[in-house]
């Protein structure tokens, strides 16, 4: 009986596990209305910079762990997938389309990562994955394309690659797992930084130098740096630890609906009924997304017994490593 109980603990926990980890693309949510609302115009590099250097040095500073070996190259090209790259893509489709239509194209992420997954870590998509990502997206575009207005090409070609660069850092995030004795907080903090010293040089050839900030505009930058980045993500990449990376990403489509809500109650845009059927559609589909299917136990004969999970069972039952700072993480 007392070997059950772990089991049941884990069990029991898995809910919360996933309630937290939702919270990061619920906060993701208010980006679109903050980049519009309060930040200085037309800097996309500068917002990234802002968001992700900070955060990462703060991150570092309680972690007070660095890569060691190859994990100082994989710490470069997930903080450049997750962070480098996406950041700057984000803020330039905010910038330059309606935060639904940005949030639109984020929605298919559920499809990019069944579609890595097979390359990279190996499992094969389910139709119940596939029609599932599907209907995320179905629902995310009744929700948003209404009330879309005109498209800017170079926006959504931004939106299109952001969602791709993040999938990709999910699933390889997935792949890679943590160095032994690693918890989510260290692994946070060097994306990161990384992904901020990355873009920095880069904000400074493009943009110039930093603009002037009111306190409108630095409660804004705080906001991002805080709660959207240094807690958000270090609940997200806990989650991809515990999680499988399927399971994850089929959480994203919250961050869309979280701005369509937000859209609605503090900036005066308006709901149809076709917009709600979208929002209970695409809410329904990242609930769904989080059921795991049932293992599938072979066997062969009456010597010889084989048990064979389904991917998505395998991933769930590899143990985290997050056994430093547990009353901090992302």
């Amino acid at each position: 009986m007392a070997a059950n109980r772990p089991a049941r603990s884990t069990r029991s926990s898995r809910p919360a596990l996933i309630a937290l980890t939702a919270l990061a693309p619920v906060s993701w949510g208010s980006t679109y209305a903050v980049t519009t609302e309060f930040l200085p115009p037309d800097r996309p590099l500068f917002t990234a910079v802002m968001r992700a250097l900070p955060a990462g040095l703060l991150l570092l500073a309680l972690a007070r762990v660095l890569p060691r070996g190859n994990w100082w190259g994989k710490a470069v090209v997930l903080g450049a997938l997750n962070i480098g790259a996406f950041f700057p893509l984000l803020f330039l489709s905010a910038y330059r389309l309606p935060g639904g239509m940005a949030a639109v194209v984020g929605s298919i992420g559920p499809l990019f990562v069944a579609g890595l997954s097979v390359l990279l870590l190996g499992d094969r998509p389910t139709l119940r994955t596939i029609l599932t990502g599907i209907a995320a997206a179905l629902g995310v575009s009744l929700v948003v394309l209404k009330a879309a207005g005109a498209l800017d090409l170079v926006g959504v070609l931004a939106a299109l690659a952001s969602t791709a660069s993040m999938s990709t850092g999910t699933v390889l995030t997935k792949r890679w797992g943590r160095p032994d004795g690693v918890g989510p907080l260290a692994l946070t903090a060097w994306q990161l930084t990384a992904g901020g010293l990355l873009i920095a040089p880069v904000a400074l050839l493009v943009e110039g130098a930093p603009p002037a900030l009111d306190g409108r505009a630095a409660g804004g930058y705080l906001y991002l740096a805080l709660a959207n980045t240094a807690v958000a993500y270090w609940l997200w990449f806990r989650g991809v630890g515990r999680l499988t990376a399927t399971q994850v990403t089929f959480l994203g489509p919250l961050s869309p609906l979280t701005a369509a809500v937000i859209g609605w109650a503090a900036l005066g845009q308006t709901l149809t009924t076709v917009q709600v059927a979208g929002m209970a559609l695409a809410f329904g589909a990242t609930v769904f997304g989080q059921l795991r299917p049932r293992a599938t136990v072979t066997v062969a004969t009456t010597a010889t017994k084989a048990q064979s999970f389904s991917s998505t069972e395998r991933n769930a039952r590899k143990d985290s490593m997050d056994v430093t700072v547990p009353a901090l993480r992302r």
